[in-house]
């Protein structure tokens, strides 16, 4: 690493010209993070802000006094990178008119390894001592004390490193203090009893992804309003559930840069994302495999975030579908459905079946009409009363397998449900891709009549259907409508090679689903368990979205592989 002579300002100034201009390769966020800055340089005024170079070189050269405890670089004092003085000039130098700081929180989003945890440290040491508040309250905040304490303990680690800080600041072991201004820094958990009374100066949290709820997060956001300078500091990288706190922070994160808002509640939020960009065009792909992508994310690559080793993970992600959620979480910052996906949606794209700007509900009615009286085996998932029933049919289409499913929910308060989940059932209701029953449950003999009218359309061989909730229909379908009605549990036995069989049709492309948005989203949201003998089945309770259509899509297949007609031929691959 090289030492810089030039100004904390003029390096943060250099680094958003050169992301701005492309000199620096850099995701979407990173740039409108930069645009921001460079925007406010020149119209700031206008709003009563202003820079304070002299503020943003404080904090930057207190970090020259810090060495980090871990990893290649420790014990040596540290050099910011070009990226996190940018960063910490701006959180620090951008002042109001009355010269209180302008950003009152900052949420940077990194993937991992981007020394986030040294970062956070020296920030709660600067506030400790070099911030200019009397009595300040430093808190590492996070779900457990044992991550809260990953902060803490790093800045425990940097202070008894440093002569200087050790003098000011006395360790006693659960709390870092400076008696001279009645100041304190110590770690704290969602856990504690003692989360009310506090007056926090600088709060930070590691991990925001991590924590159930907003509780903490509420608790140290309504505790800094008798401070004149507080700032409430997240750093974490991407996680999973689209109803936890850290997505709410996300998501207004990125409305935050891509709008530009100067109301005084986003003027005084900071944002700072680096993940990988989908692929201009092509919304739903991600390029996780080229590696000119992964600099853009990793804004320290080369340093502490080295090449070799994310060459090493992505190359295990491609023989590995269930390692790609890992990887591109983790080291590309991506939010994902789930902990660990199944299905290599990428691969999923590509057994699309039609031209890729081709309208799928047309591909799907002129498919409909061409497959007329063809042999087909069906899989049935009934929901609960309120949730989503799925069927599917199996067709054996030229060389490839081609799904065609449908959906069904209850007709009532759909679009308030689209609301609720974040999920487009209202767009899926009018385009025809679900199907709503009467009422605000589900309508089983409304169901029932629909496949019954397939049965007119199509020589359905065969049902496959999970006893669940499915007693009273399934005696209909079989005893008043003629269909032949298979039993197949979804335990480990009877999902097994139904289910891995899938996942050989998506890597071979022998799959064709007709891009249809539902189904798509029912197979990204595919999490497996997997028992101690190896053997697999979709798991519904880990899945954090809806499977349905991919379950009975699963059953299905392996009817269609153990069905003895002369059109489906194939092996007996299960018996149960």
């Amino acid at each position: 690493m090289n030492s810089y002579p030039v100004t904390a300002a003029q390096r943060a100034l250099d680094y958003a010209t050169n992301v701005v201009d492309g000199t620096i390769p850099a995701s979407k966020y990173i740039i409108l993070a930069c645009k921001r800055h460079l925007d406010d340089l020149e119209t700031g005024n206008e709003r009563g802000l202003w820079f304070d170079e002299d503020a943003a070189q404080r904090v930057v050269d207190f970090f020259k006094f810090l060495k980090p405890s871990k990893g290649e670089w420790a014990n040596q004092p540290i050099e910011l990178l070009d990226w996190q003085v940018f960063v910490l000039a701006n959180i620090f130098g951008w002042k109001r008119a009355d010269g209180t700081r302008r950003f009152r929180e900052a949420y940077i989003e990194v993937p991992r390894k981007n020394g986030k945890s040294t970062l956070l440290a020296g920030i709660g040491l600067y506030g400790l001592v070099a911030d200019g508040e009397p009595g300040a309250e430093i808190y590492s905040a996070a779900c457990t004390k044992e991550q809260a304490k990953i902060v803490w303990d790093e800045a425990v680690a940097m202070r008894a490193k440093s002569e200087s800080l050790a003098k000011k600041i006395q360790d006693y072991r659960t709390a870092l203090t400076v008696q001279a201004t009645n100041s304190k820094f110590l770690p704290l958990a969602s856990e504690d009893s003692t989360l009310d009374g506090l007056n926090i100066h600088i709060a930070l949290i590691d991990e925001l992804h991590e924590h159930p709820n907003r509780a903490l997060y509420d608790v140290l956001d309504t505790a800094t309003g008798s401070r004149r300078n507080p700032l409430l500091f997240t750093i974490t990288t991407a996680g999973v559930s689209r109803t936890s706190i850290c997505w709410l922070q996300h998501t207004y994160a990125q409305k935050v840069l891509e709008s530009n808002l100067r109301d005084d509640g986003s003027d005084s939020f900071f944002a700072f994302i680096a993940c990988l960009d989908k692929v201009a065009g092509k919304e739903d792909y991600l390029a996780w495999d080229d590696e000119r992508e992964w600099a853009k994310c990793n804004p320290s690559l080369g340093v502490s975030v080295k090449l070799d080793d994310l060459r090493r993970k992505a190359a295990k992600a491609k023989e590995t579908p269930s390692a790609l959620n890992t990887f591109l979480r983790k080291h590309l910052n991506v939010w994902t459905q789930q902990e660990t996906r199944y299905l290599p949606m990428d691969k999923w794209a590509l057994c699309g079946g039609i031209e890729e700007d081709a309208d799928p509900l047309k591909e799907r009615l002129a498919a409909l009409e061409r497959l007329k009286n063809k042999e087909c085996i069906g899989g049935l998932d009934l929901s609960t009363t309120t949730d989503i029933s799925a069927f599917v049919l199996v067709f054996k289409d030229g060389n490839k397998i081609l799904l065609m499913p449908w959906f069904w929910i209850p007709g009532d308060n759909v679009d308030k449900r689209a609301k609720r989940d974040k999920v487009p059932y209202d767009v899926w209701v009018r385009e025809g891709f679900v199907l709503t029953t009467p009422g605000n449950v589900i309508d089983y003999d409304f169901i029932r009549q629909r496949i019954k009218s397939l049965g007119q359309q199509y020589l359905i061989k065969e049902i496959a259907f999970d006893p669940y909730n499915a007693t009273q229909i399934v005696g209909q379908l079989k005893d008043q409508d003629g269909f032949e009605m298979v039993l197949h549990r979804q335990g480990d036995v009877s999902m097994n090679m139904p289910t891995k069989e899938l996942l050989r049709l998506t890597l071979t492309g022998d799959l064709v689903h007709l891009n249809n948005p539902v189904l798509t989203w029912m197979a990204d949201n595919l999490v497996v368990h997997e028992g101690a003998t190896a053997l697999v089945k979709p798991d519904k309770e880990k899945s954090v979205e809806k499977i349905d259509g991919i379950v009975a899509a699963i059953m299905a297949i392996g009817r269609y592989n153990a069905n003895p007609t002369q059109e489906f031929s194939g092996n007996l691959i299960e018996v149960w």
